[in-house]
């Protein structure tokens, strides 16, 4: 769907074409993705540091195309998943086991053993999760997530830590993981992270890197030697309220912060692994614009209701989390008298909650 002064028209999203002739040409809803701007926030992402062992990991989760993912690929972007369906998803789009972390939650033995098959290095969120990857592959590498006690995100939804979340293991149980590992003869191969999602300011995730750090660095020396990754988590926040001019993650601070808090790491802790971040959904977002068609317009009881076919099937998020998304109105014929109204624009499906915008102020669409 785009408005009077749309972003789109001003960043040239959609190059030589519009978003009218492709409606036309491909019916809608449909999702088009600009392979310029995807390229370019891969490129800002991996240029945050210029440390020879940083490196972006996309989760899976965020956007699971594979024709996308291979872009990612070739930026020089590693994956996670954590799912027999994701792990398929990252293997078609070409990526190798090295290149590919089992992030898994709350995972059956089956899929954990499925993904040790893959050679994958697992990433456990709990301790009973460790003892079950001992009980099935003693002797292996695993990777253990740490909850930093500092969560962000613009809904308690999805904040993935702090202590109201289901996530990660509380670093005052850090011996009884020392006890699991010694048990199953485990070698501990990374620590990470993740504090939730569109983080807009730098310094709650900072800290949090900051926790992650001390915490390898406290580790005794035979668990902080066989370390082969630190992951600082995400996802990193992008301005959806552009027309209200958000202003953007700032990254070149961000980035001149993580790059010194992982050479100074580095030179004092004689670490010689992978330091990685988890963008999230700043990966593909601001890369991608949804287009739909107006089907009906109705008032009841002095509420103007615009109907579409962009149901919640087709996009979630405001219903999930009530995520506020940017809507741009493109008009079909020339008509000038467009005043803009409030109305509430909802999806194509029965159920109630099938609302994309409430009471927004577009430009008239009746």
């Amino acid at each position: 769907m785009s408005s009077l002064s749309p972003h789109t028209d001003k960043i040239g999203f959609f190059g030589k074409t519009n978003a009218a002739l492709l409606s036309r040409v491909y019916g809608s809803p449909l999702y088009v993705y600009n392979e310029t701007i995807l390229r370019n926030n891969c490129k800002a992402l991996m240029q945050l540091s210029d440390h020879p062992k940083f490196g972006v990991n996309y989760s899976v989760k965020a956007n699971a195309n594979p024709f996308l993912l291979r872009i990612l690929r070739e930026e020089g972007l590693v994956v996670d998943a954590m799912s027999p369906g994701e792990l398929y998803l990252d293997t078609l789009a070409g990526f190798t086991n090295k290149e590919i972390l089992y992030i898994s939650n709350n995972n059956s033995p089956q899929e954990m053993a499925q993904a040790l098959a893959h050679g994958l290095l697992i990433s456990v969120d709990s301790l009973s999760q460790l003892e079950q990857l001992g009980s099935i592959a003693p002797k292996s590498k695993v990777m253990v997530r740490f909850n930093p006690g500092i969560g962000q995100g613009h809904s308690d939804k999805v904040i993935t830590a702090g202590k109201k979340t289901k996530f990660g293991v509380m670093p005052e149980q850090k011996d009884i993981v020392f006890a699991l590992l010694d048990k199953y003869e485990l070698t501990l191969a990374g620590l990470n992270q993740h504090i939730g999602s569109l983080f807009m300011e730098p310094q709650g995730y900072l800290s949090a890197a900051k926790v992650l750090l001390n915490l390898a660095a406290s580790l005794p020396e035979k668990y902080r030697n066989t370390l082969e990754v630190l992951d600082f988590g995400g996802g990193f926040g992008i301005p959806y309220h552009k027309h209200d001019k958000e202003s953007p993650l700032d990254m070149t601070a961000l980035g001149k912060a993580i790059h010194t808090m992982i050479t100074e790491f580095t030179s004092t802790h004689n670490y010689t692994g992978r330091f990685l971040v988890e963008p999230g959904r700043y990966v593909m977002a601001e890369a991608c614009v949804l287009l739909g068609t107006v089907t009906a317009v109705k008032e009841n009881s002095g509420h103007i209701y615009t109907g579409c076919d962009i149901g919640f099937n087709v996009l979630m998020r405001p219903m999930l989390y009530d995520a506020y998304h940017e809507i741009e109105v493109v008009p079909q014929h020339n008509d000038k008298n467009r005043s803009p109204r409030k109305t509430t624009v909802t999806g194509n499906i029965c159920e109630s909650g099938d609302i994309l915008a409430k009471d927004r102020l577009l430009p008239r669409m009746y």
